[in-house]
């Protein structure tokens, strides 16, 4: 038995085998074949088995985001079925005597190139498909397919690290739990696994050597207990067994108001990163979503979602929450969220760089594709826009002229949408400072309390070796999240805290004595935050 200490991510105990995964990157240099039969049947073998997973891939994300949205997959399917680019292969293998690997690769960079010259947007967004159906195949030739991360039972996957698209994407049914070399508690990574309720823990050497073997994850206090011996084995499901009597006594709490003994009512709102969270959500018995962040249905894609596309993902989560309010952040890329279609400039401080609300003001076509969607969606259900990374009352007031404008649009094309409050979040000092101006000119604030602490303490959340030092109850924290309260009260502005610190049960008595209005949480925390709040005096 061997125990190796991280920094824990998120509570809970994982018992089961290790996965371990190294990414690498595919081999795809040229080298002569001398059997051409056994190449192109390695190859037919790599492209069926292909084809199988980007339709289950494509069944399982039409549930997820919608058939518009998923459609994608089914293209790229289908082109693995396409005569010019299986003929192209062929032809290198059979004529030039190509491996399988450079021939698929070599392929996928001839025929995507041809399509990205083409004088066409939809044609050019092709060649990005083409390149991402190749590198599929390259990766199943070479044994480290997409589809191995994961084994058919439930396991504890060891890997250096997880970007939060990968996270996003996979198969949660099979996951117990993961362990990262990089990452911080802080990270959207860590916030996924909270929001998918799975232990995980950073900051551990991972050893090849774990792939397969029994382990003990424990999420509350970091530990990785690799062959734990019998009486370690006991010990622990003992204790996994006292976590889960905890979590059937918190089950009794669902139907029950968020009130505290005093009497003040405290909305309290589950945070999603997609639709397939809000089972969750509802699972959970949350009174709405206080923040769906949207800009996950922009990542693991080659191109950017159409209005259509967003608007079907954002209809299917109001229509399931039947009623309840859902608060919609604005696209919210940059920093640790990228896609490489954005073409965004490498930048030397990103989480201070060209993101959010920036990219949106200056691609005013993306921003207002977007908010069409949105009001679109608002037809269904009761929605709210929240704006991120705001500073000034100019970006506010340039946000207010350009959702005028998609209002104004959508009437003229007779199409319908509700009554949709306008928020924005508070996550930097600035708009701390000028809290006041702002309250009057929007419905809500929402509190995004993970970047006002990096902002506030000017460090990176995400930097591991500042972990430490990174003190979210610090004092500067707390007066700014009252100061923002005060002034928003003034103005008749309620108030939120969607940031981690929200579901900080030490913190919970000490945001309702400030006066907040509004909590919104991962969704296995909402019950917990329930049983503070009425706790409270």
């Amino acid at each position: 038995m061997k125990i190796y200490n991280g920094k824990s991510i998120y509570k809970g105990i994982a018992i089961g085998k290790i996965k371990y995964m190294k990414k690498t990157e595919p081999d795809t240099s040229r080298h002569e074949i001398s059997d051409i039969k056994s190449e192109m049947k390695r190859y037919d073998v790599a492209r069926k088995k292909a084809i199988l997973q980007l339709k289950k891939i494509y069944r399982d994300a039409i549930s997820e985001i919608g058939e518009d949205a998923a459609a994608i997959f089914d293209v790229q399917s289908m082109m693995l079925e396409d005569d010019d680019y299986n003929e192209s292969v062929q032809s290198m293998i059979e004529e030039n005597k190509d491996n399988a690997e450079f021939a698929v690769f070599n392929t996928g960079e001839i025929i995507s190139s041809t399509f990205a010259e083409m004088d066409d947007d939809y044609m050019k967004a092709r060649a990005y498909d083409i390149k991402d159906v190749s590198l599929r195949v390259v990766n199943i030739l070479c044994g480290n397919d997409s589809e191995s991360i994961l084994d058919d039972e439930p396991v504890i996957l060891a890997i250096d690290e997880l970007t939060p698209a990968e996270t996003v994407q996979m198969d949660k049914s099979k996951l117990l739990s993961f362990v990262t070399k990089y990452g911080s508690s802080n990270s959207h990574t860590a916030i996924l696994a909270r929001t998918i309720n799975i232990p995980a823990v950073t900051g551990v050497i991972i050893d090849q050597a774990w792939n397969g073997k029994m382990a003990i994850v424990n999420g509350e206090t970091g530990e990785i207990i690799i062959e734990p011996d019998e009486k370690t084995m006991n010990k622990m499901l003992k204790k996994r067994k006292k976590i889960e009597e905890e979590f059937e006594i918190l089950q009794k709490l669902k139907g029950m108001p968020n009130r505290t003994k005093s009497g003040k009512e405290i909305n309290l709102y589950a945070n999603i990163g997609g639709v397939e969270d809000v089972e969750k959500v509802l699972e959970n018995d949350a009174n709405g979503i206080g923040l769906f962040r949207s800009e996950f249905l922009y990542l693991g894609r080659n191109d950017y979602p159409t209005e259509e596309q967003q608007f079907v993902a954002y209809k299917n989560v109001v229509r399931k929450m039947k009623g309840k309010k859902v608060i919609i952040r604005t696209l919210d890329i940059g920093a640790d969220k990228k896609a490489d279609y954005f073409n965004l400039e490498k930048e030397d401080n990103p989480a201070m760089g060209f993101r959010a609300i920036r990219i949106c003001l200056a691609c005013p076509k993306l921003f207002k594709t977007q908010l069409r969607a949105i009001y679109r969606a608002s037809a269904y259900g009761t929605i709210s826009i929240m704006y991120p990374m705001i500073i000034s009352l100019q970006e506010v007031q340039k946000v207010k002229e350009i959702s005028a404008e998609v209002r104004s649009e959508l009437n003229l094309d007779n199409i319908p949408y509700g009554d949709v409050e306008q928020g924005i979040m508070i996550e930097t000092p600035a708009a701390v400072i000028m809290s006041d101006e702002l309250a009057c000119e929007v419905d809500f604030f929402s509190i995004g309390t993970n970047d006002l602490t990096q902002y506030t303490l000017a460090m990176d959340r995400q930097n591991c070796r500042l972990e430490s030092m990174f003190d979210t109850h610090h004092p500067a924290i707390l007066r700014q999240i009252k100061t923002t309260i005060d002034n928003a009260h003034k103005h008749n502005c309620w108030v939120g805290i969607c940031g981690e610190l929200a579901a900080d049960l030490s913190l919970t008595k000490t945001f309702i004595d400030m006066g907040i209005d509004e909590l919104s949480v991962s969704p296995s925390s909402v019950l917990p935050v329930r049983q503070k709040i009425r706790e409270a005096e």
